[in-house]
């Protein structure tokens, strides 16, 4: 690195050894040893200043500075996305959350196990406030629904949305998120009788969050 080495001595003590790669000629200097470059200086504390070279640290603060001014646009952009999303996520007043699991072991079509899946968040509750006027003003027709299913990765893009709609007898659907989740495991024999292609059996988890 361009630039010199400005040694302040602060105090007078015993000496050790200090070891430099490029050093000018300073009166704080007790001995020079051409063999390995050693400089026996104070054991006490020193100052060593560094003045600024014009060839490399500009060069470097003015790469640092871009970086951080960089990053503080992408971390906007960010945060404008997020808000932007959350705007267009429509709201609802949650009530409760359904969550079921859904196999289909047989014919390796993924949205038939997201179908059971949804049937059985749904199949064991009974929602008797939206019938039975518990919230004025509400009934089946302000019913609003998020669904979350957990499916396995490589099998997404097989997904029917439609269908897995279908299963829900009423209530206005916002919308249908997918994640990864879920499992291929195998069922342990390939029945080509049923549509089989491989021994997989595919299982999807899903929540129904219910609203108004």
């Amino acid at each position: 690195m361009e630039g010199t080495v400005e040694v302040i001595r602060t105090a007078t003590s015993r000496t050790r050894p200090f070891y430099s790669h490029e050093c000018s000629s300073s009166r704080s200097v007790r001995s020079w040893s051409p063999r390995n470059r050693a400089l026996h200086l104070p054991s006490s504390p020193i100052k060593i200043a560094i003045r600024k070279s014009k060839g490399v640290l500009r060069p470097l603060l003015r790469s640092f500075r871009s970086s951080l001014s960089s990053s503080a646009v992408s971390t906007k952009e960010m945060t404008s996305k997020e808000k932007g999303a959350q705007v267009e996520t429509p709201s609802m007043k949650l009530l409760f959350v359904e969550m079921g699991v859904g196999y289909d072991q047989h014919g390796q079509d993924i949205t038939a196990a997201a179908m059971r899946a949804c049937r059985d968040a749904i199949s064991s509750n009974s929602i008797p406030a939206f019938r039975s006027g518990s919230i004025p003003g509400v009934n089946t027709d302000q019913m609003k629904l998020q669904i979350k299913l957990g499916v396995p990765h490589s099998v997404q893009q097989s997904l029917d949305i439609e269908r897995v709609k279908s299963v829900f007898p009423y209530g206005q659907i916002l919308n249908v998120e997918v994640v990864d989740g879920g499992m291929i495991c195998s069922s342990g024999v390939c029945l080509e009788a049923m549509g089989d292609k491989n021994d997989d059996c595919y299982i999807v988890n899903a929540a129904v969050y219910v609203g108004y």
